[in-house]
This record gives structure tokens, C-alpha cells and sequence, in this order.
């Protein structure tokens, strides 16, 4: 598997770390992402040991900050998330993780403005805890299909998000990769970002979460990448694929296929 790939553990739902330590060591991956649920429900040890025994580095750390729930000004309204996310900083020290990207909650009867702000006040202190123990914090762009967890529905805003939270920015290509102005957006971006999630949408499609294997639908994937690449960005590139297209083909033949695709294309734009 190429160097700069990483494989999310959200590609295998439902895994325990006993699971993923198989699946990574058939793929051959030496970089890997985790949902915070697993790590929550788990324990560090188990997450230690899945990567010990399977020389895995852990890139970065997938967390709702407000799963489930709408952002408000309110402080005691966000206590519980801001004490969890500590805790998660905490142990992606511990594990070694080189960042954690977040969905913010929803903006419920709040504008964007609003939430935006209210988000930046309840992870204010969080920011400067992770940027103590060197773990950057970032937001990702997630489909509007998920405004009850989130409130950054396009690159754009998730960089005027982390511009306004002093957070970071991943990339994800299903939610961006029909903007205008992607490319100015992407340059944008880099400078705060530290991970880029992959995968591809089949024209038609309409079963979410309806990711597909890169190569085989029509999102630019290569030339984004290129762009990318062409920005100046040095770190990974995610691999997350789930969804009825991924479970039929198997899915640790989807991730082994896409990784090979991928890999290919990194090759070719000499990365």
C-alpha cells in the first residue's frame, strides 16, 4: 500500500479492534484512522495493542463533538462534549495520533453565524489542549444530508469554519467535488489541512451513503488529488468508503482495490 494512504476504520462498521487488526494486516496498511465511538467503547490498551501488533501509525481520529444534537450558545449545553473531546485528546497523545477531525453538531433555530460562533466558544479551550500535546484539531465538509450533526456543508465553509474556531480543515471529496471554485477552495484549504478523505460517487446513485471505489464513478479523483498535490500539501489521503455499493463488493476487497487505484495515481503525479 502506498506510503501516503490511510485506511479509516469507518470502511468496516460494526468492527471491533480484534477485526480491523485482521483487515489491516490482509491489507498491508501502515496507516490508519479511527472512529472515536470504537475508542470510546474499547479502551486505549485494545486500540494500542491493534496497532502494535499490526505496525499501524495513527493518523487521525474521527469525532462527532455533538452527535445527535444542535449547537446553542448556552455553555452548560456543551460541558459533556468539551469534557469528552478532552478526554479524546488525551488519548490520541497516548496513541499517537497526528490529528482528529470533528462534525460540530447541528445549528438547530440558530443561523450559520450563530452556530459558528457558539461551536468556536465550546471547543475554544480544546484547541489550545490539543495544540498543546501537538495534535491539530480539524473540521471536515460533510453533505447536507447530515445538517443534524454538522453545520460545514461545503469546502468554503468549512475553511471560514476553521478560520473562525482556529481549527484545521479535512478534505472530503464526496461533499465538495461538485463546487464552483474547487480548485480556488482546495488552495485555500491546505494550509490547514492535515488529512484528505477519498472515495466516488456513481452517477444515479441515490442509496447513502453512496460511496464508491475510486476509478469507478465520476468525481475527478485524480485531478484533485493533482491540485492537491500542486497546493503544496504533504500529509495522507483517507480512504472512507461505506454504503450498499461497498458491502456488495466486500469490503475489504473495495478498500484493497481502491488503495491499489489510488496508489497508482499518487505514482503518477510523483507522490
Amino acid at each position: 500500500m502506498h506510503d501516503r494512504l490511510s485506511v479509516n476504520s469507518i470502511c468496516f462498521p460494526g468492527a471491533t479492534f480484534s477485526d480491523l487488526t485482521r483487515y489491516w494486516q490482509e491489507l498491508g496498511a501502515h496507516r490508519v484512522s479511527l472512529a472515536s465511538t470504537l475508542l470510546l467503547e474499547e479502551g486505549v490498551a485494545a486500540a494500542r495493542e491493534a496497532l502494535r501488533a499490526c505496525d499501524c501509525r495513527l493518523e487521525t481520529i474521527a469525532h462527532p463533538f455533538l452527535y445527535g444534537g444542535h449547537l446553542e450558545a448556552r455553555e452548560d449545553s456543551w460541558r459533556d462534549a468539551r469534557e469528552t473531546l478532552d478526554r479524546l485528546i488525551e488519548d490520541a497523545r497516548t496513541l499517537g495520533a497526528r490529528s482528529m477531525y470533528l462534525l460540530t453538531g447541528g445549528h438547530g433555530s440558530l443561523t450559520w453565524e450563530e452556530a459558528a460562533e457558539a461551536f468556536r466558544a465550546a471547543v475554544a479551550p480544546c484547541v489550545a489542549k490539543a495544540r498543546e500535546a501537538g495534535i491539530p484539531l480539524m473540521i471536515e465538509n460533510a453533505p447536507p444530508l447530515y445538517a443534524d450533526t454538522h453545520i460545514a456543508h461545503t469546502l468554503r465553509d468549512a475553511v471560514t469554519l476553521g478560520q473562525i474556531a482556529d481549527v484545521g480543515v479535512c478534505i472530503e471529496f464526496f461533499a465538495c467535488w461538485t463546487e464552483a471554485g474547487l480548485r480556488e477552495s482546495i488552495e485555500r484549504a491546505v494550509p490547514r489541512c492535515h488529512v484528505v478523505q477519498i472515495c466516488d460517487y456513481v452517477y444515479g446513485d441515490r442509496s447513502l451513503p453512496s460511496r464508491a471505489v475510486p476509478g469507478d464513478g465520476a468525481i475527478p479523483v485524480k485531478r484533485m488529488i493533482e491540485w492537491i498535490l500542486r497546493a503544496g500539501y504533504g500529509g495522507v489521503f483517507d480512504l472512507e468508503l461505506i454504503g450498499p455499493r461497498i458491502d456488495k463488493e466486500g469490503r475489504l476487497d473495495a478498500v484493497r482495490r481502491a488503495a491499489g487505484n489510488v496508489g497508482e495515481m499518487l505514482q503518477s503525479l510523483g507522490a
